[in-house]
């Protein structure tokens, strides 16, 4: 019985079991229980909360929160309502972010977000709104508006001009140029007791290098050496634009040669005064008249022709002659009077830039005015930074650089275009902002580019489709900016009629997988000009059948891709003269037509070789010589002052004192 008791229930079908757990059912409320008894109890019915007479107490700490929190409130809005609103006048360009909105009202970025969403835009402290919605939200802030142009970011930039006072005198920069291989580099190596000269591939400089000596005499001097290669023309006329005065190097032994005439002509673009310094006067047999002569031809007159230009006679191997060049340098600077004002934010132009494994973008750049410091916020093209260091030409570490001065810069955000102007601006909002509008006008400009000449490029690459036309694809790495522009400028120039040399990008900096994927698209060759590919480019290069060509020395460049070109174009078919025949007598043969007996005048006549029937001169029928017999013989070919019998492929209008004239053509390839 006892068991049976102990039998847990039948489970019904589609309940729950008995065992499983159950929720403790609170205990009805007592009838006659007062709302207060249910509180200590901590129990509340339905009914009572429907019928609202639930009377729960709140802590005390609940109350006391409350009672603070009234309290501060009350105290804010006496505060609010004592003080002055402060009005300012916001300056709201086409675009601006959110947040640099928020800035310039003094406001939380979190209230404009607010107000942009009660107006009905979505954005976030990042994301730009156009001018028109800016202007009604610092209007609701109660603001006074002033509207801008996109490109008065750039408005006040270079400063007021220098008062008289302020200016103060500064070493000159010197540019020397001239042909390649007149001795440029090694009059500089001469001066500055250094061999830059022998460092240079191939023995020709390829970049422009900048170096501040100190003469004897205490003075200081800027140079600035360029390439003499045609390829730089570039580079040479920066360094015109940025100097006080040239130095034209003319080798005594060559005389004027053509990067001669083209740099005479950057210095009178420039207006810049000339001093020509005849080099290599200790070699055997140099004749000065003649040089003299042909600078005359360029109007250039020399004081010993009774011109106004200065000629000094070095030589930069034997060092001759070289403290005359550099008297002849300052008497010119005192002519000149170089003043500027190194009280002021710095300004200047990059020579050259690159980017560099360990330091990231570097730029080459000559202070023109004011003074650049270490820590200074620069805009340099369409690129900005802080100044994190500042290298002499020595490598010397500064912590400033005054007028005339050449020095590195680290620190920018990217590698700012060879030739563009840098000037140091007040905070990193007006340099975001110079720099953003000038990317944008830059990528304007390439979209419009690109749309004019795709009528051009669509027509080019249906030509290469269709067969017509070939191209040489090429991807350029280079060491520094101007070399990369003087390579695409040396390769567009190799393009032919039927071939066309395409530079698929251009850039600074090593090789990249990025590179090597493009290059594999579009079956180009890779251009490494003193530049490396990574390991992984490396890797992937081997892979995908991707050339890689390494160089130092330009011409060699331009070199290898011109044999690329003429490798794709069609071989010429060039004819080659064989002889002469004088026709003698005219026979007739039934299966054959007519037949001319002749006699072998010049050269020799080859049976299967073209011919050319000449008649008073006059060409009247071009074919082929189908029968060649001497007597009954076929034979191959009759040498001059032999009789022969000849017969024509599908002509019979041959008479007695026409002229045969025979050739042959050859295939060769195309020049």
């Amino acid at each position: 019985m006892e068991d049976e008791n102990r039998r847990p229930p039948p489970r019904r079908l589609g309940g729950p079991s008995p065992l499983a757990a159950r929720k403790p059912v609170p205990a009805p409320a007592k009838k006659g229980m007062n709302p207060s008894d249910r509180k200590r109890e901590g129990r509340i019915d339905v009914q009572a909360a429907i019928e609202g007479d639930d009377d729960r107490g709140r802590s005390l700490a609940s109350v006391r929160r409350a009672r603070e929190r009234e309290r501060r409130q009350a105290e804010l809005a006496r505060l609010r309502s004592g003080q002055e609103r402060v009005v300012r006048d916001v300056i709201i360009p086409d675009v601006i972010t959110v947040q640099e909105l928020a800035n310039r009202m003094a406001a939380r970025a979190g209230e404009v977000v607010k107000a942009l969403f009660r107006m009905g835009v979505m954005a976030t402290i990042t994301q730009s709104i156009d001018a028109d919605t800016a202007e009604l939200v610092a209007t609701e802030f109660g603001h006074r508006v002033r509207r801008i142009s996109e490109s008065d970011v750039e408005q006040g930039l270079e400063g007021e001009a220098d008062t008289e006072e302020a200016l103060e005198p500064r070493p000159p920069v010197v540019t020397i140029m001239g042909h390649v291989d007149h001795g440029k580099t090694s009059l500089l190596d001469a001066l500055r007791k250094t061999d830059v000269a022998g460092r240079e591939a191939g023995g020709i400089t390829q970049h422009i290098g900048a170096y501040m000596i100190q003469i004897p005499s205490g003075d200081r001097v800027t140079f600035i050496d360029t390439p003499g290669h045609e390829a730089f023309t570039s580079m040479r006329a920066r360094g015109a634009s940025v100097t006080d005065m040239v130095v034209l190097v003319v080798a005594a032994d060559d005389g004027v040669m053509p990067q001669t005439i083209e740099a005479i002509r950057h210095a009178r673009a420039a207006a810049v005064p000339m001093i020509v310094a005849v080099n290599k006067i200790d070699k055997q047999g140099v004749n000065l008249d003649r040089v003299r002569q042909e600078l005359l031809q360029h109007e250039v007159v020399v004081e010993s022709l009774g011109g106004d230009v200065q000629e000094i006679q070095v030589s930069a191997t034997k060092g001759t002659n070289l403290d005359k060049l550099l008297e002849a340098i300052i008497l010119q600077a005192e002519i000149l009077d170089l003043k500027a004002n190194p009280n002021r934010a710095a300004e200047g132009t990059v020579l050259e830039s690159k980017l560099d494994k360990g330091r990231g973008p570097v730029a080459t750049v000559l202070v023109q005015k004011g003074t650049l410091n270490q820590g200074d916020i620069v805009v340099a093209g369409a690129e900005w930074g802080r100044v994190r260091a500042i290298i002499d030409d020595m490598g010397i570490p500064l912590t400033g650089a005054e007028p005339s001065e050449p020095v590195e810069i680290l620190g920018l955000s990217g590698v700012p275009g060879a030739g563009e102007t840098f000037v140091a601006v007040e905070d990193e909002t007006r340099a975001r902002e110079i720099t953003e509008f000038r990317q944008r006008k830059a990528r304007e400009k390439v979209t419009a580019a690109a749309g004019a000449a795709r009528g051009t490029l669509n027509d080019m690459l249906a030509r290469i489709q269709a067969g017509e036309q070939k191209e040489v694809a090429v991807v350029v790495k280079a060491d520094v900016q101007g070399s990369s522009e003087a390579l695409g400028v040396t390769l567009g120039k190799l393009s032919r009629d039927e071939v066309k040399v395409r530079v698929l990008h251009s850039a600074v900096g090593q090789i990249t997988e990025s590179d090597i994927q493009l290059a594999k698209a579009s079956n180009a060759v890779v251009v490494a000009f003193n530049v490396r590919a990574t390991v992984q480019a490396r890797e992937l290069a081997v892979r995908d059948g991707v050339e890689i060509r390494y160089y130092s020395i330009i011409y060699e460049v331009a070199d290898d891709i011109e044999k690329l070109v003429r490798g794709k174009l069609a071989p010429i078919q060039r004819e080659k003269f064989l002889g002469y025949a004088q026709i003698l007598q005219v026979f007739e043969v039934k299966k054959l037509g007519n037949i001319a007996g002749c006699r072998v005048t010049e050269g020799v006549v080859k049976r299967g070789a073209g011919v050319r029937l000449l008649r008073n001169g006059v060409v009247i029928h071009q074919g082929t010589l189908s029968t060649l017999r001497r007597f009954k013989d076929d034979v191959k070919e009759v040498a001059n002052g032999y009789e022969c019998g000849m017969s024509f492929a599908n002509y019979n209008d041959i008479r007695v004192d026409d002229q045969i004239e025979c050739y042959e053509t050859e295939t060769v390839a195309a020049v």
